[in-house]
C-alpha cells in the first residue's frame, strides 16, 4: 500500500488550515492528535506529582510516566529502561555529559572531538568542559564536497580523543554522518562516543544496540512530540560511575547536614518534578510513531527531498548547500546575493513557513563562507505540491530581482 501524504496529516490538527505551507519540521514538528490527546488525558483525569505519592491519583500518574520511559526504551531498542534519561532535549543532555562525564573523563591535555556542523548546543559545553579542565576541543572538518572528511577524522583519531560527539544529520544542512562506520573506529581509538540524534529519530528508526553508541540525545518535539522533553540514553556502566548533574528531589537517596547519597538510575540524573505530562506526551509519539509505516514514510520523504532538489537546482540564481542524494529531512540555500532574512520574509507573505539564519551553526556558516541560508525541512505530512508551491514563490522573488535590476 502507498504512502498518502493527503491522508497522513488529517492526524495533524495543527495543519487543517489552508493558508500555511509549513517546511520548517527540522526546527519543530506538528502534534498528532494521539499526542495532544495522551497530554490531555494526563492533566484532565490522573494530574498528581509521580513517585512516592501514597494516593491513586499519583500512582496513575507514576505509572503512565513510568510507561512512557518504558515506550522509549523499546523505541531505541535499548537494553535498560533505566538507562533512558529524561532531559529537556538534547541542549541539557549534552549540557548534562559535558558537566558529568566531562567532570570525570576530562583533564590537562584531553581530547574531545566534535564535527565541524555540530549545532551550539553540542560545540559549547563542550568547549566549556574543555576549558574547565585543560583539554582541547577540535572539529572534525568537511572536505571539497561537503561532507565531513574521512581522512582528517583517521588523523585526529589518532591523537587518542577521550570523547568524539558526532552529529547524525546536520540540522543545518540534511547532510548524514557516516556513524555506522564512524563509531566503531572511535571507540577503538579509545574514545566514548555521543550521537546527537535530534535529526535522525523523525526520520529513521533508531537501534541502540545495533548502532553502538555509548550515548545518544533527542528532542521529542523533533519527533512529534512535545517541547520542553527528550532523552538521554547512556550505557548503563558510565551512567553509574557518572556524578549527578544536578541536586535535589527525586535524585535523592538521604540527606543530612554532613552529607548527601543519591538515588540509583534513571533517577540520579533527574533532580526535582519532571514535565509529567510532556514524557507521556513523547511516549504517546513514540507510540504513535512505532505504529506508523516508517519505512513507507522514509520512501516518500526522500522522494520529496529529491524532487526539491531537482526543482531549486533548476532555478537560476540559487545556490544550495550540501544537497546530497542522502541527505534526511533538508535542504539548505541562498538566492545569490540576497540577504536570507529577506527571502523569507517573502516566502512568509506567500503563505510558506521555512527557516532563515545561521540555524544554530554559526561556526558552520563561516566553513560555507555565508552569514546564514534558508533551509527548507520536511516532514511525511508534507507533499509535493507544496514545492512546487515554494519554487513557484521563489520564481517570483528571482523575476522580482532582476526586473528590478
Amino acid at each position: 500500500m502507498s504512502f498518502d501524504p493527503y491522508d497522513f496529516r488529517l492526524q495533524f490538527p495543527a495543519l487543517a488550515r489552508d493558508d500555511l505551507i509549513y517546511l520548517d519540521n527540522a526546527a519543530t514538528t506538528h502534534k498528532p492528535t494521539a499526542v495532544l490527546e495522551a497530554m490531555a488525558q494526563f492533566y484532565r483525569q490522573d494530574n498528581a506529582n509521580v513517585h512516592r505519592g501514597a494516593h491513586r491519583l499519583s500512582a496513575r500518574a507514576t505509572r503512565a510516566f513510568e510507561g512512557a520511559r518504558h515506550t522509549l526504551a523499546r523505541f531505541l531498542n535499548a537494553p535498560a529502561s533505566e538507562e533512558v534519561i529524561f532531559t529537556r532535549g538534547t541542549t541539557e543532555s549534552m549540557n548534562l555529559l559535558a558537566n558529568s562525564l566531562g567532570q570525570m573523563v576530562l583533564d590537562e591535555g584531553a581530547l574531545v572531538l566534535v564535527d565541524a556542523w555540530a549545532h551550539h548546543a553540542t560545540i559549547v559545553p563542550w568547549q566549556q568542559a574543555a576549558a574547565r579542565t585543560g583539554a582541547t576541543l577540535k572539529p572534525i572538518p568537511l572536505d571539497s564536497k561537503g561532507r565531513l572528511d574521512e581522512v582528517a577524522f583517521a588523523e585526529l583519531l589518532a591523537l587518542g580523543p577521550q570523547v568524539v560527539v558526532l552529529t547524525a544529520i546536520s540540522n543545518a544542512l540534511g547532510a548524514r554522518a557516516p556513524v555506522d562506520r564512524w563509531l566503531p573506529k572511535a571507540q577503538a581509538a579509545g574514545a566514548i562516543t555521543v550521537v546527537d540524534g535530534a535529526q535522525a529519530v523523525a526520520h529513521e528508526p533508531v537501534d541502540l544496540q545495533a548502532l553502538g553508541c555509548d550515548f545518544y540525545a533527542f528532542s521529542g518535539h523533533k519527533m512529534y512530540g512535545p517541547t520542553g522533553i527528550g532523552v538521554l540514553w547512556g550505557r548503563r556502566d558510565l551512567l553509574d560511575a557518572m556524578p549527578p548533574y544536578q541536586f535535589g528531589g527525586e535524585m535523592i537517596q538521604s540527606v543530612s547536614f554532613e552529607r548527601s547519597s543519591f538515588n540509583v538510575l534513571p533517577f540520579k540524573f533527574e533532580a526535582g518534578t519532571p514535565a509529567i505530562a510532556e514524557a507521556i506526551g513523547l511516549g504517546a509519539a513514540a507510540n504513535w510513531l512505532m505504529a506508523q509505516d516508517r519505512r513507507a514514510i522514509a520512501a516518500h520523504e526522500q522522494a520529496l527531498l529529491s524532487y526539491a532538489r531537482e526543482r531549486l537546482q533548476s532555478l537560476e540564481g540559487l545556490t544550495l548547500y550540501s544537497a546530497f542524494e542522502d541527505n534526511a529531512g533538508s535542504l539548505a540555500f541562498n538566492v545569490d546575493g540576497e540577504h536570507h532574512q529577506d527571502v523569507g520574509i517573502w516566502l512568509d507573505q506567500a503563505g510558506i513557513a521555512v527557516r532563515c539564519g545561521h540555524h544554530c551553526c554559526q561556526p558552520l556558516m563561516s566553513l560555507l563562507g555565508v552569514r546564514g541560508t534558508c533551509r527548507l525541512s520536511i516532514a511525511g505530512y508534507n507533499h509535493h505540491d507544496e514545492i512546487d508551491a515554494l519554487v513557484a514563490a521563489l520564481t517570483d522573488y528571482l523575476e522580482f530581482l532582476y526586473d528590478d535590476a
